[in-house]
């Protein structure tokens, strides 16, 4: 007989960038994604926005893990507000070109998407999830303009498409967290009943 415990309690819960694709557009990029401290080709080092990349890339980087909203958040793509007390975590995806020049490209994440926020005043509201040590510059330009488009398209992916310069387009991704550890304690626990049915099946 299996028996799991009603309840695990771990200490954290964390989600990340998996991956991406640049499919189209005019900026011949592909998908890049940075760990912090980011090591930035212009501007102040472990920044982002303000014209720090200037590159053709699609790039995303993780935010703070496993926050508890102690408020309800405004977002724009998604349910809206999302509650107090929902468990999030945080991811930046930004196309910061140069000259102007357009993207269209995917980026998957290993948790469901939960939101994305799109909006220069929703982006600030929600900065406090930016917890990585990254100084965000400008944070005023930030938002997107008429005809860009960021939406869920999978249940762990988004789709990215726009035309940006200066200073490059910018938005955050709010994604699930999966409490990893209770994932593999509740595997062990089943696997160490597992085993001691099949050792008892034996005896007997």
């Amino acid at each position: 007989m299996v028996t799991l415990l009603p309840f695990l309690l771990v200490d954290s819960a964390f989600a990340t960038i998996v991956g991406g694709e640049v499919t189209g557009g005019t900026s011949g990029g592909t998908f890049v994604k940075l760990a912090p401290p980011l090591a930035n080709p212009f501007g102040p080092p472990n920044s982002v926005g303000n014209d720090t990349f200037q590159s053709p890339n699609l790039f995303g980087f993780d935010e703070d893990q496993n926050v508890v909203l102690v408020a309800p958040l405004t977002v724009d793509v998604g349910s809206s507000p999302l509650k107090a007390g929902t468990i999030v975590a945080s991811h930046y995806v930004f196309f910061d070109p140069g000259p102007d020049q357009s993207v269209v490209g995917t980026v998957n994440f290993d948790a469901d998407v939960l939101a994305i926020i799109t909006s220069t005043s929703n982006l600030a509201s929600s900065d406090f999830l930016a917890n990585t040590g990254i100084n965000y510059l400008s944070p005023a330009l930030r938002g997107l303009e008429a005809g860009d488009a960021v939406t869920i398209s999978g249940a762990r992916q988004i789709s990215f498409d726009v035309t940006a310069g200066t200073p490059g387009d910018y938005v955050r991704v709010l994604t699930v967290p999966e409490p990893a550890a209770l994932v593999l304690m509740g595997l062990g626990i089943a696997g160490m009943g597992l085993v001691g049915w099949r050792r008892r099946r034996t005896v007997s």
